[in-house]
């Protein structure tokens, strides 16, 4: 894979928590790539910091030191606006507790981003429709979150993560509320998106179905990469 575009560089990455009384350091001079098309796995125990990693990859959380950039862009050099901004073009997101908006239809979830980017109804319409059949939904786009299973939730969550086309989805805990059959289909879809259309998945992940999927496991203890192992 050395040819392929780096899509997230992690440069001696410190954080430290000094909100309690005692520093909590949940970072260790962290240094990593992430280049387009893996299929990742952050792995580590309640603690280690892995969830850290992914805010401040995700741009959700900033470093006390060190360097992210993603998609060639330094996101410490980004205003919180123009980061929000960032985000919403560059970087999918998929959480455990799916956070689709319980008002508004699948489809409406999936092409929410969209809207906010002005994109053009039509293009709007043909994007969804694509990638709601290409998570096994195209017959459930005018339902609502609460008339759909846990797993069709999570297509949904993973369907509207895709729609901006960013550099990488981030997946964090995305299997924790599913039963096997829906864990099962979910990584097939995600795997299959992966190596298809060539999308960039970084998970963090207690589930070993999850780290048996993955191409690469990236290990986290204490706040620092215990391991880095590509299948």
């Amino acid at each position: 894979m050395t040819d392929k575009k780096v899509v997230v560089s992690v440069k001696d990455v410190h954080k430290t928590y000094t909100e309690t009384k005692v520093p909590v350091k949940a970072l260790r001079g962290v240094t990593l790539e992430i280049k387009q098309g893996e299929f990742t796995a952050i792995v580590g125990p309640s603690g280690s910091g892995k969830t850290t990693l992914l805010n401040i990859i995700g741009g959700l959380d900033r470093p006390t030191s060190g360097e992210i950039l993603v998609d060639g862009t330094d996101l410490s050099q980004l205003s919180d606006n123009k980061l929000i901004d960032f985000r919403k073009t560059h970087i999918g997101f998929v959480f455990q507790s799916y956070n689709l908006i319980p008002v508004l239809t699948a489809k409406e979830n999936v092409e929410f981003v969209m809207l906010l980017q002005n994109v053009a109804q039509q293009k709007r319409d043909q994007r969804t429709k694509e990638l709601m059949e290409a998570v096994g939904l195209g017959d459930r786009m005018h339902n609502r979150p609460s008339e759909l299973s846990g797993g069709q939730q999570q297509r949904v969550a993973v369907a509207r993560a895709l729609a901006p086309k960013p550099a990488f989805v981030l997946a964090d805990e995305p299997t924790a509320n599913l039963d096997s059959a829906s864990t099962a289909n979910l990584l097939d879809i995600m795997s299959r998106l992966n190596q298809q259309e060539g999308m960039t998945f970084v998970f963090s992940t207690h589930d070993q179905r999850v780290i048996d999927r993955a191409r690469r496991v990236i290990t986290i203890e204490d706040g620092k990469v215990l391991s880095d192992i590509r299948k």
